[in-house]
């Protein structure tokens, strides 16, 4: 018999047991435990009345709960996947059939070709993923118009491979969707504006740079001359205006947020990626100040568990500082990963919000 599968007296100093009363959906999958009184067995997060400590069992594996003699509860379904898991798997779906359609799909489509009522499947996308389906949906017919302009291809055929009906459709969300008109996308940025600074702070050398719809990049380094070339690869056809007196107010905002994270920051932001990337940031823009998520964390949150080497690519792939927050995803052991802007910068960050908490 198992260690933990005796009867101890002292279930209630097992950290699992507080993992029990918590209902810590994390904890399922890895331990299981049954109680006397009521000859049942549950998973950790089960929504049931805690039992008494002295009745319970704690216990490794699926199979020796099995062999307690006790039943599956009907509540929390110890014997199947987790509720988080199930939703998850949905969402994906979900995304699937977004990604994959031809036309833009209604909420009532997306909802019965998963099972779901309308309500509740909007409800669920947004709280797995941080977008409303019609966000995502705008999200990934923006990549696909952006990766089709970049091929050089035709605007025309790109508007109605994205699955835009018309051309008056498509361009009255052009703008928005670039940040330009298409055939200045489609030549490389060709005639964008973007303002940017450049200043010092504690953290070493900070690039701040806008479009008209918002900041676009917040750049981190130690040479002001390699975060200007790393701009100018990003954009490389933009028109870069720099040292400009009305713009110097935005970088002095990003400061003060650097030094005192309690200030916040409140900038309309031109978020350029793909839809999962996009889904990503999202997600990273949900943790408090302070809080910290692991990648697998937030692969769960976007309702693709199996997917944390491609959040960590999102999260490398970050051009915004700061305001989209990657320095708060950490390993699953609480070690601090890589960070585009270095780990000792992240170190800083991460320690500097803390103490405002």
């Amino acid at each position: 018999m198992r260690e933990s599968d005796k009867k101890p007296l002292s279930t209630i100093n097992d950290p699992r047991w507080q993992k029990i009363t918590a209902r810590d959906k994390s904890a399922d999958g890895q331990f299981w435990y049954s109680v006397i009184t009521t000859g049942i067995y549950c998973r950790p997060s089960c929504p049931s009345r805690a039992p008494k400590p002295s009745n319970v069992t704690l216990h490794d594996t699926l199979e020796s709960a099995r062999a307690s003699g006790c039943r599956p509860c009907k509540r929390c379904n110890p014997d199947g996947g987790s509720t988080d898991a199930a939703n998850a798997a949905l969402i994906e779906q979900a995304c699937r059939l977004i990604e994959t359609s031809e036309v833009p799909l209604s909420l009532e489509a997306l909802a019965n070709a998963i099972n779901l009522s309308p309500a509740y499947f909007h409800r669920l996308f947004k709280a797995q993923t941080g977008l409303t389906p019609k966000s995502y949906a705008s999200a990934h017919r923006a990549r696909r118009v952006r990766d089709g302009l970049s091929l050089g291809l035709k605007v025309t055929d790109v508007l109605y491979d994205a699955g835009f009906k018309s051309n008056g459709r498509f361009y009255a969300q052009s703008s928005a969707m670039l940040g330009m008109i298409p055939k200045h996308y489609r030549k490389g940025g060709l005639h964008e504006v973007l303002y940017f600074a450049v200043a010092e702070c504690s953290l070493g050398t900070v690039l701040v740079a806008s479009s008209a719809k918002g900041v676009a990049s917040i750049l981190l380094g130690d040479d002001p001359d390699t975060l200007v070339r790393d701009l100018q690869d990003r954009f490389p056809k933009a028109e870069l205006i720099g040292a400009d007196a009305d713009y110097e107010q935005s970088i002095a905002k990003v400061i003060g947020f650097i030094e005192d994270p309690k200030r916040g920051l409140d900038l309309p932001l031109d978020v350029r990626g793909t839809a999962f990337q996009q889904r990503v940031w999202q997600a990273l823009r949900q943790i408090p100040a302070g809080e910290t998520a692991t990648y697998a964390e937030v692969a769960q949150k976007i309702g693709q568990p199996t997917a944390t080497r491609a959040v960590a690519g999102a999260c490398a792939a970050n051009h915004i500082a700061i305001a989209i927050p990657c320095h708060r995803v950490i390993r699953n052991d609480g070690s601090l990963s890589g960070y585009r802007w270095g780990v000792d910068r992240k170190r800083s960050l991460l320690s500097r919000e803390e103490k405002d908490k």
